[in-house]
């Protein structure tokens, strides 16, 4: 099944809307949308890397971030893990703005929460070099520890209290202006989640960069342009990368022959699909799976 862009997040309890993913390059704790897996979420954001180095994309900007560090993302703002060690780490705070409001038209929402959550921002980097980096990294932490603990009464008022203060000292540090963002940079990502939903949803059939443009209602060297400011690939370059993570998925959760699995996503010819997926993964399909059938034994 084909999960679109769009994250629904499914909170463990809907009374408190609130959640903690652990993410390696093999799970996501709980599950969820892992690594290597662009989406975006009405939810604002907050990832922290507890082990090893990690890339992240956000908005077509990569950041890198070590052991420690931390990067704000805004909400609807589409991001991807790209890159991370072998034994690498990484948890995600998700959270919607309200949780930061207290309540509907209050004076923090206007004050404090729509003038940033609906501006032109869209991440913020911590590295801990100044004080206050130091205090929102400590405090990450500390959130960390109080989800990966048996939850004890009142926990959910001191996540919530501590994940208000964490915004207050952010939003008090941030050099960005406040300003609502312009229309035509909103309508640039709404117009770049169409085509992205359109190859997610359509990459097993034949697919013309005509037909992906058309979706945006975009010229072909407009959609291009698109591609190539905020994902750094043409539109044919992300369909063939896209099409080999679905391969890739298939190969390790099914006994499909290679050349079922290249006609299953979207590769009429089974030589094109070897080729291309070789200058992914450095290794053929067959070589990829006999790899993971072994890791895989080798951890039984």
């Amino acid at each position: 099944m084909t999960k679109p862009l769009h994250e629904t997040i499914l909170y463990p309890d809907d009374a408190f809307p609130y959640i903690m993913y652990t993410h390696t390059i093999h799970k996501s704790i709980p599950e969820g949308r892992g690594f290597n897996d662009l989406h975006w979420h009405e939810e604002l954001q907050i990832t922290l890397v507890t082990k090893g180095k990690l890339s992240i994309q956000v908005n077509g900007t990569d950041h890198e971030l070590e052991t420690g560090q931390a990067i704000l993302i805004n909400k609807g703002v589409l991001h991807v893990a790209t890159q991370l060690t072998h034994d690498g780490q990484y948890v995600s705070f998700n959270f919607p703005e309200k949780l930061l409001a207290f309540h509907a038209d209050s004076a923090m929402e206007k004050n404090y929460v729509f003038p940033f959550t609906n501006s032109s921002f869209v991440s913020l980097v911590i590295i801990g070099d100044s004080e206050w980096e130091k205090q929102v990294l400590d405090m990450l932490w500390e959130m960390r520890k109080k989800f990966n603990i048996r939850k004890s009464w009142g926990w959910e008022y001191e996540i919530s209290i501590q994940t208000v203060q964490l915004w207050y000292i952010l939003i008090s540090n941030m050099s960005v202006s406040p300003m609502e963002a312009p229309k035509h940079v909103k309508r640039q990502q709404e117009r770049l989640q169409f085509m992205l939903s359109f190859i997610h949803q359509n990459y097993s059939f034949p697919v013309t960069l005509q037909e992906i443009a058309d979706v945006a209602h975009l010229s072909i060297s407009e959609c291009t342009r698109c591609f190539k400011k905020t994902v750094h690939m043409t539109p044919y370059e992300y369909l063939i990368k896209y099409r080999i993570k679905k391969s890739s998925e298939l190969l390790i959760s099914t006994d499909d022959t290679i050349t079922e699995i290249a006609r299953r996503v979207g590769f009429n010819h089974v030589n094109h699909f070897i080729q291309s997926f070789k200058k992914y993964h450095e290794r053929t399909p067959g070589d990829f799976r006999k790899l993971r059938a072994e890791m895989k034994q080798s951890k039984v």
